[in-house]
Parts: structure tokens; C-alpha cells; sequence
């Protein structure tokens, strides 16, 4: 099955973009994905998937405007291509998420702060991750796909 036809499948069973990663640690935690078609913020409602939580799959998501898109999307550019840099071996400067080393992501980072904190009306929502086969992470953003559905 090729990628297409499978990433055809998720999408023809509820699932949707994920535009941007934040923080990953055993699954997505921070990031910008699509809620019934309109991308949101999203924030995993628990701290780094702990053993005795059985709720890990919950997140907090919150919709985004398309001038923040579009900052948020400038800043994971700034850092796919640091990461191509070092896959290639030409990297000559540090993470630019560590502050310091590119001053355009800490600029983004001090315009985006404050709007990647969930709102008081955020909604709360239970997460299904999967990943086409032959996915790859690309422009668009990360390969991996999401569904929502209402918390438990």
C-alpha cells in the first residue's frame, strides 16, 4: 500500500494534520493539529506519560489564528533545517530552540509564548496517534496523523 493510499485511509477514518511538534516524549504532547478540519493548539493534559496515569491520551486543544500559523510554521522551518544541517554533518551552531543561537526562533519564541498557553475555554480532548507506513516528516509537517474524539 503506498503512502498516499493509506494516509487516504486515516483521513477517510477521522484522522487529521498535524502541522507543527513542540515536544515529544513516548507520543506527541505539544503541537499544532487539525480539529475537525481547523488547526488548534494542542497540550497533553498529563506530564510525560507517568506509568500510574491511565489517561495519557488527553490533551487540551485551543484554536489558532492563521497569523500564528504562520510564525509557528516560520519556527519549525528554522529548526527541520538546523536538523537537516546536522544529518548532513554542516550544523555549526548549537539547537535553536536553546536560546541565544538563532535570534529570528527566539524572536518567534517571545511572539509565541504567551499564545501556546491553553485559554480558560480550552477544550479537552482524547487523542488516536497513527503513522502511514512509508510516511515521512516533510514541509507540511510531522508524517504522524491524529483523531479526537470527547474525553472519556
Amino acid at each position: 500500500m503506498t503512502e498516499n493510499s493509506e494516509r487516504l485511509m486515516l483521513v477517510r477514518a477521522g484522522f487529521e494534520r498535524v502541522h507543527v511538534e513542540h515536544d515529544w516524549y513516548d507520543g506527541p504532547r505539544k503541537g499544532i493539529a487539525d480539529v475537525q478540519g481547523t488547526p488548534h493548539y494542542f497540550r497533553a493534559v498529563h506530564d510525560y506519560g507517568h506509568p500510574d496515569d491511565p489517561y495519557d491520551d488527553e490533551y487540551l486543544v485551543w484554536p489558532i489564528d492563521e497569523a500564528s500559523l504562520s510564525l509557528e510554521r516560520e519556527q519549525s522551518a528554522i529548526t527541520d533545517d538546523w536538523h537537516k544541517r546536522v544529518a548532513e554533518g554542516t550544523a555549526t551552531t548549537g539547537f535553536p530552540g536553546a536560546g541565544g543561537v538563532d535570534r529570528r526562533y527566539d524572536e518567534l519564541q517571545t511572539l509565541l509564548g504567551p499564545r501556546r498557553e491553553p485559554p480558560g475555554d480550552a477544550r479537552r480532548l482524547v487523542a488516536e496517534w497513527k503513522t502511514p507506513a512509508e510516511a515521512r516528516d516533510d514541509v507540511e509537517g510531522p508524517a504522524y496523523m491524529v483523531r479526537w474524539r470527547q474525553e472519556r
